[in-house]
């Protein structure tokens, strides 16, 4: 055997032996916790392409040698390559993107008009919703909220700074349209648009290292969304006295536990963030939704973030039940506000008994939700919903 040969041999025994000893230690490593060996779930299913990628996908999740080394490589890349992984992108002066909410902006829209998948079958089904609750005397009001991004794409690129066109031409459109065909929207866009060049934190919109917007971001939304409300006359100013209680948390941003690499998580320090607490003015107590309450509250995690977590009742909807005067009643799902939310209705019809007003709230990024997995138009009206008082 020659020289070159020998070093052929040697180097596919090696490979092989490399490969197999990760499945072996792995098969050790459970049996010695007494588990049953992963592996032998290969076996005991019908070999489908659909199992195998769940296989692949439990694999990977419970390899030791991918939970011990995976962590040190990404954070390798970090150092190297400014790379923070599938869900996030590094920006400019210390800012974090999340990932899905870039490809918004960035990914030309699937299909054409009529397919299924178009900005016309979005409005379709925004449309929809607003006439199945008209039919039961229930107005609904629209709250887009942008992605981070496209209030400051300058934080993402510093080329962004010198595009005079708008980075999300897809969601003014259906905005616009959205306008034309009657249904009433809140456009954060135009209320944001001051945005860019606010460098100091208590004035920004949004939170550095998180998806979601500031306190300040906040209660300027909640405003706007009041304001809207009371010039509609939909509702009439109420008479219950909030007042404001100023409360510091410490949190690192969600998009910074969305990389899952501890490593990377230690190069940043947590942010300081300013709230406000709504509290009863007569008694102190902090603001608390009213099932009954004439306004129900659609929406994701911009509702949840400083009113369902820390430091609690600093939210939207507290903010929001301040400006107006009364409390309100919420539903709230992360990442589920553009279908998740409605489909809670058809399914729990008393939600809307009473009810005058649906505000429905959803992140720029979920209007694409709203192509693939819109509830049929009939979701509503083939309920038992009770018409509103």
């Amino acid at each position: 055997m020659t020289e070159v040969k020998r070093k052929e041999v040697f180097l596919t025994l090696s490979f092989i032996v490399i490969i197999f000893s990760v499945s072996l230690t792995q098969i050790l490593i459970e049996l010695s916790r007494g588990q049953r060996p992963l592996l032998a779930e290969l076996f005991a299913q019908k070999l489908a392409k659909a199992n195998l990628r769940v296989f692949e996908k439990e694999m990977e999740e419970a390899c030791w040698f991918s939970q011990k080394l995976r962590p040190w490589m990404q954070y390798l890349r970090f150092i190297v390559l400014k790379d923070t992984g599938d869900k996030a992108i590094m920006g400019r002066d210390g800012w974090l993107f999340y990932k899905p909410a870039v490809q918004y902006l960035t990914q030309r829209w699937p299909g054409p008009a009529g397919s299924g998948n178009d900005k016309n079958d979005c409005l379709s089904a925004i449309v929809s919703f607003r006439d199945q609750l008209a039919e039961r005397g229930i107005q609904l009001l629209v709250i887009p909220v942008p992605n981070k991004t496209s209030i400051y794409p300058e934080k993402l690129s510093c080329g962004a700074s010198r595009n005079k066109q708008p980075v999300n031409p897809y969601t003014l459109e259906i905005i616009s349209k959205l306008e034309k065909a009657g249904v009433e929207v809140v456009n954060l866009f135009e209320v944001f648009s001051q945005a860019s060049g606010i460098e100091h934190q208590e004035s920004m919109y949004y939170l550095p290292q998180d998806t979601h917007w500031s306190p300040h971001g906040m209660r300027k939304a909640a405003k706007a969304a009041a304001r809207r409300i009371l010039d509609l006359g939909w509702v009439g100013k109420g008479t219950v006295k909030y007042d404001l209680k100023p409360v510091t948390i410490e949190r690192y941003g969600d998009v910074l536990r969305m990389i899952q690499v501890p490593q990377i998580k230690h190069c940043f320090t947590p942010q300081q963030v300013h709230c406000t607490q709504v509290i009863y003015a007569d008694d102190g107590r902090l603001y608390q939704d009213e099932p009954d309450s004439k306004i129900l509250v659609l929406g994701d995690s911009f509702l949840r973030i400083y009113e369902q977590d820390e430091p609690g009742s600093a939210g939207f909807i507290a903010h929001l039940a301040r400006e107006l005067g009364l409390p309100l009643a919420s539903i709230v799902n992360d990442g589920g506000a553009s279908t998740l939310v409605r489909q809670k209705l058809s399914r729990r019809p008393n939600l809307l008994s009473n009810k005058k007003l649906v505000i429905w709230e959803f992140v720029e990024r979920d209007i694409r939700c709203l192509l693939y997995t819109s509830p049929s138009p009939r979701d509503l009206s083939t309920s038992r919903m009770p018409s509103s008082a």
